[in-house]
This record gives structure tokens, sequence and C-alpha cells, in this order.
């Protein structure tokens, strides 16, 4: 599970991961461009309820790109990113639910024939 705090007034986030304790077998490490990949920095303490977590605060509007690393050199990949590659998950800090996006009007155009087509997601 991960956690995302609301966005600071200097642009920054804190995030909270937290593994359940059927999932880690030994030490485990949450690493990623945010801490230049070192397993030493972030490692994950297990609380009272037997959970793993750990809290990273990086800037709001920067994606990062992190994994697990636990004992055993066992890489994993957490299923509530934001989304996944060869490079591992993939999460934008500040909730993009929460969001405002602001969009620039498009001009209208005489002929309908030139509109331009709707994005779609």
């Amino acid at each position: 599970m991960i956690k995302r705090g609301k966005p600071t007034k200097n642009g920054q986030v804190k995030l909270i991961f937290t593994l359940p304790a059927d999932q880690v077998r030994g030490q485990v490490s949450l690493v990623g461009d945010f801490n230049d990949w070192n397993p030493y920095a972030h490692p994950m303490r297990r609380g009272d309820d037997g959970t793993y977590q750990v809290a990273v605060t990086v800037p709001a509007q920067r994606a990062i790109c992190f994994r697990y690393l636990a004992e055993g050199g066992v890489w994993f990949d957490d299923p509530d990113a934001d989304h996944h590659d060869e490079h591992g998950g993939h999460l934008r800090p500040a909730d993009p639910r929460g969001q405002r996006i602001e969009a620039a009007r498009a001009p209208l155009l005489e002929d309908h024939r030139e509109q331009p087509l709707a994005a779609t997601r």
C-alpha cells in the first residue's frame, strides 16, 4: 500500500510505503531514482502489527521510479504503483485525482472540418 500525503507549501510530498508481513522475509528496502537506487538509504521497519513500512519525502511534481529489494537480492514491485515497466513501478507523488488541471482554450475554427480531434486517454 502507498499512502500519499498532501503537497506542502515548499512543493514536497510525504509518501508512506507499507508491505504486509507475509510478503516480506528478512530485511527489505525501498530503492529508486529518488535515492540513487541505494539499498541502505530507506530500509523498511517492521511495525507492531507485523507490516513493514518506510516514509520518504519527494518533490510533489516529479514522478518517481522505485522497487523493493529484499534479502538475498530479490527485487519486487508494488502493485499499487501508478504503472509498471521494465524499470519498476512508477508513481506520481501528488495524488492525480486531487490535482486541478487547467487546459488552454483552443481557438475556434470557422470550418468544422478543420476542428482538431478530441484527445483520448
